[in-house]
């Protein structure tokens, strides 16, 4: 949840001063506020260089962990000589990348000796130079003696030419040569050998980052007390001292607490107009999980209300519902298991993804099997399996519908399969629309039903996601109690459109006649009472609510994405089933692993990304204003 934050100042005497930030860093629970135009303390060069060894450590190989211990000058003069093999690792991997440019540059000239250029310059009074130019250009220049064709390489031709003078030529770049590419070769062989003992080196010091850390720890909490002293003001020389800071209203009570027996004075002041709030959450369990899912996008303001547990349901439905397989959430599960006995003392964010794991695979779990979705397996309707799933057995009800009304659904699939004309129930029904393809039996209506089935309930769960986004803000925005209706009504009024059955219409909770008139109702009226509402609570601004029809109405159009996702996985790892038969067993093994695998990274990607972008973008749209702070206090950091 979030916990309101209260301003306060407080003041007391100099002599307390120390005492009382450093109770103020072991409790945790109050932020200091910068005077405006206070230049923030600047961190220690030493605690810089501290970070700076760890960021180069941590994308090391892991080593032997280094257990000595020593001081804070030893850590940081051991991360300086980090810092110092660091960049002569990169000044080294710099010149290597130079040397092999100029070999392939100088290479066409061949092996010679810069001695012997230099003797036949200082000896024979002439000038040796070297040139290169584009082979397309070469009959534009004229022969002549003193230029030599040496080679050419790619597009370009080569020559040297030895005048008495130095010349140019039109046409032809001039190319400085220093050394041959011999003499490159055995220089870099050098530089490599000096970069692959300096890189042995730094690798050695890759056991060092605990011993970094916990003196980081040390020298970080030094700089944040000392940081937040900074903050202070002193009306009245040294004897006392003020400074003001935030504090969540749920820790004013320890904070009398903690300066008991202190002549120090807690006074709660006004927040000014344009002062930025900051938002402090607190949550437990399942929503501390949800509260690091809501970090990734934005910060709550402070006057938003705490979304976390929301948001990690929802995100945990969703990323079930895209995935849309069982046997993908087993192997999920059996992951988060392995994590959770492979580091049992994980805490914080460790634990917490662990958590994160197990329940996105149980959501996957439970999905799947109430789809019937075990690693792409295609059952026909037949089996019980197929039968007591939700999507099974909606599609048999729908069949019934249809053959007990011989609508114009039955109507086409009797057109394209005229055996079935004669079926008196949904089994026998399917059986007459199936066809026989690439060696299976392919239940054409089926299928069809099944897929108008997840297609609408992708369209449901929006339109209830969406709604209960309404909900939740309804006392800042009461235009929501139309746009509720709106929704229920576009939900029943649409099939009438779009000339098709509902669940709601073959479960016998309401006639196509009856929804559609209703629904017609209840979406002029939303849309009225939306208007009127906002008009009562926002005055003339309220006419412009009418334009929130295309927001509503594209919101619950994008969990169409719900269905396409979860169908292209299906249609994904069906086929790698499909070709793993066709190649034969030990081949098809492998190809059934690799393109199960394939299709598992992409469906966690778009199961991460999509699922939570319902959440951030549709959702939020209506019970979410975001662009908060977190609230930062001064505490020991651990």
């Amino acid at each position: 949840m979030i916990i309101p934050v209260k301003k306060f100042l407080l003041f007391g005497t100099g002599e307390d001063l120390d005492d009382f930030f450093e109770r103020a860093q072991h409790q945790g629970y109050i932020e200091f506020i910068s005077p405006a135009g206070k230049r923030a303390l600047e961190m220690p060069q030493e605690t810089q260089t501290l970070l700076s060894a760890l960021r180069i450590l941590r994308k090391l190989p892991l080593h032997k962990p280094y257990v000595k211990g020593g001081s804070t000058a030893f850590a940081v003069e051991t991360a300086q000589r980090v810092l110092a093999i660091k960049g002569e690792i990169d000044r080294l991997s710099e010149e290597v990348r130079i040397l092999d440019a100029e070999i392939v540059r100088v290479a066409p000239f061949g092996d010679f000796s810069m001695e012997d250029i230099d003797f036949i310059e200082r000896e024979g009074g002439r000038k040796v130079q070297f040139f290169c130019m584009k082979s397309s250009k070469s009959h534009e220049v004229v022969p002549s003696d003193e230029i030599i064709y040496v080679d050419t390489v790619y597009d370009l031709d080569y020559f040297i030419t030895i005048n008495k003078q130095q010349t140019s030529y039109p046409q032809m770049i001039e190319m400085r040569v220093d050394r041959s590419a011999k003499q490159l070769q055995s220089h870099q062989a050098f530089v490599k050998e000096s970069l692959h003992l300096l890189e042995t080196e730094l690798k050695e010091f890759a056991g060092h980052i605990d011993f970094f850390q916990s003196v980081l720890v040390e020298m970080l909490n030094d700089y944040h007390l000392a940081a937040a002293k900074k903050e202070v003001q002193f009306p009245l020389g040294q004897t006392l001292f003020s400074v003001e800071a935030w504090i969540p209203e749920n820790k004013v009570t320890p904070v009398f607490s903690m300066i008991n027996g202190m002549a120090i004075q807690v006074e709660e002041i006004a927040v000014e107009e344009k002062e930025r709030i900051p938002t402090y959450m607190e949550n437990k369990g399942i929503p501390r999980v949800g509260e690091d899912l809501v970090k990734v996008y934005d910060i709550p303001a402070a006057n938003d209300k705490d979304p976390s547990g929301w948001i990690f349901w929802s995100f945990v439905f969703f990323f079930a519902l895209i995935v849309n397989d069982a046997g993908y959430g087993l192997l999920f599960l059996l992951t988060g298991l392995f994590l959770r006995y492979k580091f049992p003392q994980a805490k914080g964010m460790g634990k917490r993804l662990i958590k994160l794991t197990l329940a996105l695979a149980v959501g996957c779990i439970l999905w799947g099997v109430t789809t019937a979705s075990y690693f792409g397996i295609e059952f026909s309707p037949t089996t019980k399996i197929s039968q007591y799933s939700l999507p099974g057995h909606l599609a048999e009800k729908k069949a019934e519908y249809h053959l007990a009304k011989q609508d114009d659904v039955n109507a086409y699939w009797v057109k394209e399969y005229p055996e079935a004309a004669g079926a008196k129930d949904a089994q026998e029904f399917f059986n007459k629309t199936a066809i026989e393809k690439e060696g299976r039996l392919s239940y054409e209506a089926f299928d069809d039903f099944k897929d108008n089935v997840l297609l609408e309930i992708s369209l449901l769960v929006g339109v209830i996601h969406i709604a209960l986004s309404l909900v939740r803000y309804l006392n800042r925005h009461i235009a929501g109690i139309g746009w509720i209706l709106f929704l229920i009504g576009g939900y029943l009024y649409f099939p009438s459109v779009l000339q098709c059955t509902s669940i709601l219409h073959f479960t016998g909770i309401i006639d196509k006649e009856t929804a559609a008139k209703s629904g017609i109702q209840l979406i002029y009226a939303g849309v009225g009472i939306a208007v009127i509402l906002a008009f009562i609570q926002k005055r003339l601004k309220g006419f412009s609510e009418v334009t929130t029809i295309v927001q509503v109405f594209a919101d619950v159009l994008s969990y169409l994405r719900l269905y396409a996702l979860a169908l292209a996985g299906a249609m994904m790892a069906s086929t790698f089933n499909d070709l793993g038969k066709s190649v034969g067993l030990v081949a098809g093994i492998f190809v059934v692993l690799i393109g199960h695998a394939v299709n598992i990274a992409l469906t966690l990607m778009a199961g991460v990304i999509h699922g939570l972008r319902l959440n951030f973008i549709e959702w939020y749209h209506h019970s979410f204003e975001g662009g908060g702070r977190l609230f930062r206090p001064l505490k020991k950091m651990k």
